[in-house]
Formats: structure tokens, C-alpha cells, sequence
């Protein structure tokens, strides 16, 4: 049989294909993280919960409501996205002023109590989701299956259009201005808490996008997000912390990474993204992306 670097194509592209998803999935989460970050200097560790929540929103708007998976992609991250608002007003707002750390301790102990209700509602086990694209087109190399395709192209698009956004637009402006002078763009007109308010609601509106997009994928399970929010972490961490362009490469990069890893070595592959992230922060401790302040 012909073989490539001395493994079957359809081997090697398979895991390539596998690690691109998984790289999906840390783009946008590693993205929703930098973005509330990087604009708002909050450590949300609520992040990977929040992911959940979206899996389990689009799982309950089928189970109870008949709502398809096609209106589930919309309107499941805006139901997620506005507890973060609510999360936001009542709780963040009140610990700006403070430490990073009052942030971290807050948001880890929102997502230990989020995932203790819906492991008591819905106990430990995964909810199967019914795939909306089932079927796949056959490469000649490999099977490429509709929907996993469909995740990697949306992924891009979100991702890209988001870092468009922020960069390369004037609401994009003033929430960078906004950071590092809120008296001085406030003195502009612009509502700056409404803003800030907003940009959180958006950051778990991608967490819970990113949930909705695993559900048919992954089980729906209480656990699904604390399994995935460390290895963001360290995603974040490489790309730079707050950086929107090295969430997104390092996510897509490390996802790559870790599937080459199962092909050539696989005892290691779930250890190369924190080995990665070790040499990073030893050569450059602010991360790929990063900006030493």
C-alpha cells in the first residue's frame, strides 16, 4: 500500500482532520477568552461551563422545543451569551478594581456550581445529539465527513470575521481605546459599562457557539467543559494572553500539533500542548502573539 512519510494517507489525513477540529474548537473558545481578556482583564474560568451551557442549550431547544439544530446555532448563543450578561452586571462588574486573582477564584467557583446543577439535573452521563449533516465525500485519500467539514469552515469564518472586528473596525477602536482609557473614550459619547457588558455577553455567546457546534460531534455532559478549559488555557497562554490572532493560529496550530502527535508518537499526545507551552514561556514568557508589558 502507498504510504506517506511511512503512514497510509488515509491515517495521516484522518488524524490531520481530527486535529483540526479539536484545533476549531480551541480557536474559538481560546478566542472568547482573549477576548474578554484581553478587553475587560478578567481571567474567565467560567469559560469552559459556558461551552457546556451552549452544547445543553442546543440539546434542550431539540429535546423540549423540537428546535432544530440550524436555529439552535443562533439562538442558543445569544440565550448563553445573555447570562453572561447577567453574570456580568451582578457579579464581575463589582471586582474591576481588584486583583486578577478575585476574578479567577469568582469564575472558577460560577463554573463549579454550574456544572454541579446540571450534573444534578442531568447526571454524568452524555445526551446523545442527532448529527444535521450526516454523510461525508470521499477525497480518494480519505473520508471527509459534511458535518466536521462544516465546524472547520464556520470556525474560520467566525473567528476571522471577530478578529476583523476588533482590529479593523471603529467599534473594534474604541473597545481597545476603551481598555486603556474608558474616561477619555466615555468623554466621546460612548457608554463604556454598556460596552464592557456587551463584550462579555459576546465572549460567552463564542463559548456557547463553540457548544453548540460539539454537541453532535461530542455527548452532550455536564463534564464536556471542565475535559477541554485546561488545554484552552494553555492554548491562550501560547498564543498570548488577550491576543485575538494568536488565539486563533495557536488554536488551529495546536490542534494540527496534536494530531501529527497520535499519528508518530500517541502516548504523548495528550501532554505535546503543555510540553509546547513550557518552551514558550521559556523562550518567550509573554507567548507567540504576546506583548511583554
Amino acid at each position: 500500500m502507498f504510504e506517506l512519510i511511512g503512514v497510509p494517507p488515509a491515517v495521516l489525513f484522518g488524524q490531520l482532520l481530527l486535529g483540526l477540529i479539536n484545533g476549531a474548537f480551541y480557536a474559538i473558545l481560546s478566542l472568547g477568552l482573549a477576548v474578554i481578556f484581553g478587553l475587560l482583564n478578567v481571567i474567565n474560568f467560567a469559560h469552559g461551563a459556558q461551552y457546556m451551557m451552549g452544547a445543553f442549550a442546543a440539546w434542550m431547544l431539540l429535546t423540549f422545543a423540537g428546535i432544530p439544530y440550524w436555529a439552535a446555532l443562533v439562538v442558543a448563543p445569544v440565550l448563553v451569551g445573555a447570562t453572561g450578561i447577567v453574570v456580568e452586571r451582578l457579579l464581575l462588574s463589582r471586582i474591576y478594581h481588584l486583583d486578577h486573582l478575585y476574578g479567577l477564584l469568582l469564575t472558577f467557583g460560577l463554573a463549579l456550581i454550574l456544572e454541579g446543577v446540571f450534573r444534578s439535573q442531568f447526571g454524568s452521563g452524555g445526551q446523545p445529539y442527532p448529527n444535521p449533516l450526516p454523510g461525508g465525500q470521499n477525497l480518494g485519500f480519505m473520508f471527509l465527513p459534511n458535518y466536521r467539514a462544516w465546524v472547520v469552515v464556520l470556525s474560520l469564518v467566525v473567528c476571522l470575521g471577530t478578529w476583523f472586528m476588533i482590529e479593523r473596525t471603529k467599534l473594534g477602536s474604541y473597545l481597545r481605546a476603551a481598555t486603556e482609557r474608558p474616561d477619555l473614550v466615555q468623554a466621546f459619547g460612548v457608554n463604556v459599562p454598556r460596552m464592557i457588558t456587551l463584550t462579555y455577553g459576546f465572549g460567552v455567546g463564542l463559548a456557547a457557539l463553540a457548544g453548540v457546534l460539539a454537541a453532535p460531534i461530542y455527548q452532550v455532559s455536564p463534564l464536556m467543559g471542565s475535559n477541554l478549559i485546561i488545554v484552552v488555557f494553555a492554548v491562550v497562554v501560547i498564543g498570548g494572553m488577550g491576543s485575538i490572532l494568536g488565539s486563533i493560529v495557536t488554536g488551529f496550530g495546536l490542534g494540527l500539533i496534536e494530531g501529527l502527535t497520535k499519528v508518530f508518537y500517541p502516548e504523548a499526545s495528550n501532554t505535546v500542548v503543555f510540553v509546547i507551552m513550557a518552551i514558550v514561556l521559556l523562550i518567550k514568557p509573554a507567548g507567540l502573539f504576546g506583548t511583554a508589558k
